[in-house]
């Protein structure tokens, strides 16, 4: 299958090369290389100039097409017409020598996939185990755990927890992501994916594009989409087609305007998949918003990082009381 991988990046030149040397040592690699620049400088498209890598193209974008699903609109309008999957990567990703190889084959595998994800792998640390007995602390998924975090504990007590699998959407939203699939090997079915580590077919892209409601750093952007694209057709994740993630600091907005967006943007997602939810489920939606704005706002008496946790709690609060007065559209 002929496919082409798009890079939007924004002021990252360093993480950016050593993601293409990651992507040069491939089993299988890109028909073409799509780089699409929003950068304020020269310094990404000097990288380029200076490391030569096969099947590039590169595009420096204005401001008209600056912002995360501007740039990916813009590199989908560009890929060659024989590309069969289009898969984007961030910036800030490393990935495994086989990851395209495992990718790819997922499409052979099933191919009703309309897209396919690929899978973080040193984010969380996983323990394979037997017999499990549920523990408050912990999350278990398909004979493997991990630690839960705090939010997620307290959920829990509170009757407020996901009650779908990973990467499933429940009507009140706030599911817990692909991240707590486990390093199996497996493939699974989702109905989200990470856009950053993602794949479609490229005819999913003649029905559906990114929404430029999301601007600039776009936040749950790749939720809004493969929701939207989950209705018609059927997405997988491959856990065995695995890359580091290195959330990279630079080029993120600053920590007010990020707790802002979580909310504003995640009650958008939310409506996307549910867009007339019941009262039980407008319930929920809140008050795990509520709570997890004053977990928030307890890490800026108890946490390290006082201030960027004040900061975003601030944010999630004006973002919550703006939605009674102007909604996401």
């Amino acid at each position: 299958m002929k496919f082409s991988l798009i890079i939007c990046t924004y002021m990252r030149p360093e993480p950016l090369l050593r993601l293409l040397q990651s992507v040069k040592e491939q089993t299988l690699y890109p028909d073409e290389i799509l780089i699409v620049d929003g950068s304020l400088n020269n310094d990404t498209a000097l990288i380029v100039i200076q490391n030569q890598f096969q099947n590039l193209k590169y595009f420096l974008v204005d401001e008209v097409n600056r912002g995360l699903t501007k740039q990916r609109n813009f590199g989908i309008n560009n890929v060659d017409e024989t590309i069969e999957v289009i898969c984007f990567l961030d910036d800030d990703t490393v990935l495994e020598i086989d990851y395209f190889e495992n990718l790819l084959n997922t499409y052979k595998l099933f191919p009703d996939a309309l897209g396919v994800g690929g899978y973080i792998s040193n984010e969380i640390k996983w323990e394979k185990t037997d017999n499990y007995i549920p523990q408050v602390n912990e999350f278990y998924f398909d004979g493997w755990k991990r630690k839960d975090g705090s939010r997620f504990v307290l959920r829990k007590k509170l009757n407020l927890d996901s009650d779908c699998p990973p990467g499933f959407s429940p009507g009140f939203s706030h599911g817990r992501s692909i991240g707590f699939l486990p390093p199996t090997n497996k493939i699974y079915q989702v109905e989200q994916l990470m856009g950053g580590v993602s794949s479609f077919r490229k005819s999913v892209f003649k029905k559906f594009s990114f929404s430029t409601y999301f601007k600039g750093y776009g936040l749950y952007e790749d939720a809004d989409f493969t929701l939207r694209v989950a209705k018609t057709g059927k997405l997988y994740i491959n856990t065995a087609a695995q890359l580091s993630h290195f959330h990279e600091p630079s080029g993120r907005p600053n920590q007010y305007k990020y707790g802002k967006m979580v909310v504003r943007n995640g009650w958008y997602v939310w409506r996307v998949k549910n867009p007339d939810p019941i009262l039980k489920d407008r319930l929920k939606w809140n008050s795990i918003t509520i709570l997890l704005t004053f977990i928030r706002f307890n890490n800026a008496i108890t946490g390290k990082n006082k201030k960027e946790a004040f900061t975003e709690a601030l944010g999630r609060t004006i973002g919550w009381w703006s939605l009674l007065f102007n909604k996401p559209k």
